[in-house]
């Protein structure tokens, strides 16, 4: 993690941004104490449209088998 100083990390606040959206978390300081930390922020979660979706699954063909046999199959065949 990197450290710096609230001055430094004004003067740099871009290439911080950049690091951070990387993966990296940065350390800011006030006076020698940690003061806040950058880190990337979690994306934003899809709402899902469970009418649309209801909608998809009705137009799908049902399947043969339940879903376990096919698991068994394929773990008997090894095709997983």
């Amino acid at each position: 993690m990197r450290q710096l100083s609230l001055a430094e990390a004004k003067a740099r606040l871009s290439e911080l941004v950049e690091c951070v959206a990387a993966g990296e978390v940065v350390c800011i300081t006030k006076r020698g104490k940690p003061v806040a930390k950058l880190m990337a922020a979690e994306p934003a979660r899809k709402k899902i449209d469970f009418a649309a979706l209801r909608d998809l699954t009705k137009t799908m063909p049902r399947q043969r088998q339940s879903a376990a046999r096919l698991v068994r199959k394929m773990r008997d065949e090894a095709r997983y």
